[in-house]
């Protein structure tokens, strides 16, 4: 029995193992380098190290001790945050200390495979299954070596499975110690351990004065430096705020005026654990211990191949063959940004295949004629982006088609998906069906649409294309409803009553989500601000959508909403009370978010149009480059997350924030501020910024006018943009 999970744990999880343990093994490399490049340990107190950083970096906010003992002070360069490596001796910066696009990304795969909660429990479970496998396979060790006193014997047989046996032994330690690590640091992720002691209460009194010497400070003079895990100063000018200082102990408030402390709270055993768990899995701090690890990471691979070798040698199982595209008489591609779209394909293809044909489904921008020797027709479902833009699975497709030169005897049969309240009503097929008559492509049926997925229009348009084919076949589309989740509604805050011009920023609280949903995939899904929420009203199936002002990791739905003349959704949002609930789902939008990295982003919007906009600043934590401009009424009565945005632009999440209000004495809409700040955006732009626009589709056509005519000085154009995922639109 335990060779047998044995053997099917370590196939079935091969491959997951394999990567990540590969991350694993490349992530030991650094833990060791930054041991090497640590400037040279001192023995002094906190405040001997304090006062050296704050005479060099008069803006200090924070230092940091790493594990390695490495130090890292935050503090201003001007008004831009900055950081760097530290030397404890000088106080003086002594490199940079950015983590490498590399080691984020190797961190990110190896921790969640970059699927975020999804992708943790998969981790985990890869290390669960390593750990069972190191037991199994010690159990299985000591079997073959004829009991347990025997193990450490030389190993028997030849060929794979004398190497399986030899690497799993050399590697067995460290694959032990890695998984177990793993998997408190899961439980840590995810809640399941019992919580520390945290941070005292924060004191009700101090002294109200500032300016204490860090020396004379008797806790900073008492502890260490070997025993800082970080320490942050008060906020200048804030009489109120104090001294955080944590250490391995436990964490302290000390008063900025007197240096008296004022708060103390011991570290927990699970605090104490987990740093130790966390430096024996990462090797911060153990950089010899992290490179054994990585060495038995090394041998993941190994031990996957030889046992799936020694496997397949006992089995000799055939694989069985499937037809491909090359093999397909029928190719239907989908252009699809929601995922609806799909399921219409699903349907047709039912239906095809069920008259005898050969059909293969796939995305658009797999649109490559040249491997499809065996096909006769093409059939295209092209749903609509935005203002008549390519959907996510069909990015590409239409510069690839243009290309493409018409194909005797392969008809094409374009069907268009959108909803005709929106003027670019399926302009992403329109422009399809032109290009391809344009271009001398036989037609298989007329051109035709499909209004809100109905299935009507598609029955009709499966009753044209049977007659085509000379087949007998009716489409009887089921839309699947998505899953609605009861949001209940947490506060509001009203805006524009006094203009008769009702909007109002309502905040929902997160279903709450078993642990058993989470980890069957059911649960609510993540989210990001710039996403949408679907909304269903009351006396109506079809959904509205309203884009996200925040993320999972807010912990709140946050959307914007306009009450609009006769409108159902909005007139009931705008309606609700704290505690009421609305149904919802959540629908991806990921062409609409600011790119990876740390190149500016202009921020341009209007009216409830700011609600995305201000879930991207909230989000900037990094504090990269990024400028606001918003038009609305007037600051007395349609200032949106006024408060918010002079806070965030006091901390840095915000570099700049422009605005224009329409009925003031002196009306100014947002195309107006962002021409007389072209130059600036133009240089913005000019060093790889990005634009996302959110608001009407009035003024996002009116910012595009006023953008085109800054980006022709500097040899830019919109279409160049969009393009290149540099500009995009959120508009209604």
């Amino acid at each position: 029995m335990t060779r047998l999970l044995h053997r099917w744990f370590g196939l079935i999880a091969s491959v997951l193992l394999t990567v990540v343990a590969l991350s694993g093994a490349a992530l030991s490399i650094f833990p060791a380098a930054e041991a090497l490049t640590t400037p040279a340990a001192q023995h002094m107190s906190v405040a001997e190290l304090a006062a050296r950083v704050q005479a060099a970096e008069p803006t200090v906010e924070q230092i940091r001790r790493a594990p390695s003992g490495r130090f890292t002070a935050y503090y201003y360069e001007g008004d831009q945050p900055a950081s760097a490596v530290i030397d404890p001796a000088t106080g003086t910066p002594a490199g940079s200390a950015d983590t490498s696009d590399l080691e984020r990304w190797l961190t990110n795969l190896h921790r969640s495979l970059f699927l975020d909660d999804t992708g943790h429990f998969i981790t985990a479970g890869g290390a669960a299954v390593m750990l069972a496998l190191a037991i199994s396979g010690l159990f299985v060790m000591a079997r073959r070596a004829g009991g347990w006193r025997f193990v450490l014997k030389s190993v028997r047989g030849t060929g794979d499975g004398r190497l399986h046996a030899v690497v799993s032994r050399l590697a067995l330690p460290g694959l032990f110690l890695s998984s177990l690590t793993a998997l408190w640091m899961t439980a840590v992720v995810f809640g399941l351990l019992p919580e520390g002691a945290g941070a005292p209460a924060f004191p009700a009194d101090v002294s109200g004065k500032t300016g204490v010497a860090l020396t004379s400070v008797t806790l900073f003079q008492e502890t260490p430096v070997n025993d800082l895990l970080s320490l942050n100063f008060p906020v200048p000018g804030d009489a109120t705020d104090v001294f955080t200082l944590k250490i391995a102990a436990g964490e302290a408030y000390i008063d900025q005026g007197n240096g008296s402390l004022l708060a103390w709270s011991d570290a927990s055993w699970v605090d104490r654990v987990t740093r130790l768990i966390t430096m024996l899995h990462t090797g911060y701090g153990l950089a010899w211990l992290g490179l054994v690890l990585g060495f038995s990471a090394l041998t993941v691979p190994v031990l996957g191949w030889t046992g799936l070798i020694v496997w397949l040698k006992r089995r000799r199982a055939p694989r069985a063959s499937s037809a491909d595209a090359g093999e397909a008489d029928t190719i239907l591609l989908v252009g699809s940004e929601s995922g609806t779209t799909w399921g219409f394909a699903n349907t047709l293809q039912a239906a095809l295949s069920a008259e005898g044909l050969r059909v293969h489904v796939g995305r658009m921008s797999n649109f490559e004629p040249a491997r499809w020797p065996k096909a006769r027709r093409v059939i295209l479902l092209a749903a609509t982006y935005g203002d008549g833009a390519a959907p996510a699975s069909a990015m590409g497709f239409i510069e690839r088609f243009e290309r493409t030169p018409a194909k005797p005897g392969l008809p094409l049969a374009v069907l268009g998906f959108g909803d005709r309240s929106f003027p670019a009503f399926c302009g992403f097929a329109v422009e399809i069906a032109a290009i391809a008559k344009d271009k001398g492509w036989a037609s298989l049926v007329p051109f035709e649409t499909i209004n809100r997925q109905s299935p009507q229009d598609f029955a009709r348009w499966g009753r044209l294309l049977a007659e085509a084919l000379g087949l007998d076949f009716e489409l009887k589309h089921q839309p699947i409803a998505p899953k609605t989740w009861r949001l209940p509604l947490i506060s509001r805050r009203d805006y524009g009553a006094s203009v008769q011009a009702t909007t109002a920023i309502l905040r929902f609280a997160l279903p709450k989500i078993s642990l058993w949903q989470r980890l069957t995939g059911k649960g609510f899904p993540r989210f990001e601000a710039g996403d949408l929420i679907g909304i269903v009203p009351q006396g109506s199936d079809l959904p509205r959508f309203y884009s996200l002002a925040s993320g999972t990791k807010d912990g709140f739905f946050e959307i914007c909403v306009r009450q609009q003349v006769g409108g159902l959704c909005s007139s009931q949002l705008t309606a609700l009370k704290p505690r009421d609930t609305v149904a919802a789902f959540v629908r991806p939008n990921p062409s609409f978010r600011p790119a990876r990295g740390g190149k500016p982003v202009i921020l341009i919007g209007a009216g409830a149009g700011i609600g995305p906009l201000a879930g991207f600043a909230r989000r900037n934590r990094a504090r990269r480059p990024m400028h606001l401009y918003f038009g609305t009424r007037h600051p007395a009565s349609d200032a949106l997350y006024a408060e918010e945005l002079s806070y965030w632009k006091k901390d840095g999440r915000l570099t700049s924030v422009s605005t224009a209000f329409s009925r003031t004495a002196s009306p100014a809409y947002v195309q107006d501020i962002v021409r007389k700040d072209g130059e600036r955006i133009g240089k913005l732009i000019a060093a790889g910024g990005q634009v996302l626009i959110c608001g009407s589709r009035d003024m996002a056509a009116a910012v595009a006018a006023a953008l085109a005519d800054i980006l022709a000085a500097q040899g830019f154009n919109l279409a160049l943009l969009k393009a290149t995922g540099r500009y995009a639109e959120d508009v209604y």
